[in-house]
């Protein structure tokens, strides 16, 4: 029987592009299904939901290709219900596909959280150094510099919209760069292989896209 991978977005279904992905790294034959947890409100009613702090805050593209910021705890709040639907649909496997540090929420039994993917990567590969960031907005900067500290790792960051174009990006990858980090996590779902592509030289060390890392893992657990 083919499996069935189940994803939740913090923003809207469709994400074709988040779906497509996740689909090319799963076995042949998997169905997927993506689910939103801004599902069924409109753009006033999600308009209506801001980040109430930078802590708060978290970036997203809703199903009309929009760009926005959204709080954290309005999406926490939603997210059970797009977890039950999909376990209502049969999902083999769930992936919550956001690298934000999320608290336990009803129904995450068994699912696969993209920051704690890329954060064992970044831990195996550089237990000491300097790590560098790219996260969608500047204000996520001191949050989520925080979120990646521990002991024996500096970390630096720069701040990259997913949306941005290839001298953007390249622009911000030579400022991350000018740092000298040892190796560069890109912190949003919403980060592509062409946003990879287009950092790479710049950068000159190797950087972890949490799409594609999180990707390989759940063909691992869906073979």
């Amino acid at each position: 029987m083919p499996r069935i991978l189940g994803i939740v977005t913090v923003g809207q279904a469709p994400r074709d592009d988040i779906a497509s992905l996740f689909a090319a790294h799963a076995p042949a034959g998997t169905k997927v299904i993506l689910r939103g947890a801004l599902d069924g409100l409109s753009d006033g009613e999600i308009d209506a939901l801001p980040p109430e702090s930078g802590a708060d805050t978290l970036y997203t593209r809703l199903r009309g290709g929009r760009d926005v910021k959204l709080s954290k705890k309005a999406v926490i709040e939603r997210s059970p219900q797009a977890l039950a639907r999909l376990r209502e649909d049969g999902c083999d496997v769930l992936v919550y596909a956001c690298t934000g540090d999320f608290p336990s929420m009803p129904g995450d039994e068994g699912v696969l959280f993209p920051s704690r993917v890329l954060n064992g990567l970044a831990t195996g590969l550089l237990p000491r150094g300097r790590l560098g960031l790219l996260v969608p907005l500047a204000e996520q900067i001191g949050k989520l510099s925080s979120k990646w500290a521990r002991p024996g790792l500096e970390v630096v960051a720069e701040a990259l919209a997913p949306s941005a174009g290839e001298g953007e990006a390249r622009a911000a990858a030579g400022r991350l760069a000018a740092q000298k980090p040892d190796l560069v996590a890109m912190d949003c779902m919403s980060y592509t292989p062409t946003t990879k592509e287009w950092i790479k030289e710049p950068l000159g060390v190797p950087a972890l896209l949490a799409i594609t890392a999180t990707g390989r893992v759940l063909r691992e657990m869906l073979e």
